[in-house]
């Protein structure tokens, strides 16, 4: 038996899956491409020979970036998803957000 999408874009715990708009899905996308680029950039240094702490330097400044990402998408997530299953009864949500922040945090 197929579990059907609901309407409103969170899906069950069957069918996870995200509503993001496309001003938040471009906004992402165009982060993630930054941190690629950067990342590349990180590898051509390295091949480079380039100091050492530069090459840290530009890593916390990747990892600053991830960051962000992370941030956007967490908050997304609680003003959408979780709210939406909170409000449909599902409080597993809550124990699955703190293990995510968890992760986050590390």
């Amino acid at each position: 038996m197929a579990v059907k999408a609901e309407a409103s874009g969170c899906e069950s715990a069957a069918v996870r899956k995200s509503h993001h708009s496309d001003q938040t899905k471009a906004a992402l996308t165009s982060r993630l491409n930054r941190i690629e680029g950067q990342i590349r950039g990180i590898k051509g240094m390295i091949e480079k020979d380039v100091y050492c702490d530069d090459i840290l330097n530009q890593m916390a400044a990747i990892q600053s970036a991830l960051n962000g990402v992370g941030k956007l998408l967490l908050e997304n997530h609680m003003k959408s998803c979780v709210v939406e299953r909170i409000q449909s009864g599902d409080h597993e949500v809550l124990d699955e957000l703190l293990v995510t922040v968890h992760k986050l945090m590390k």
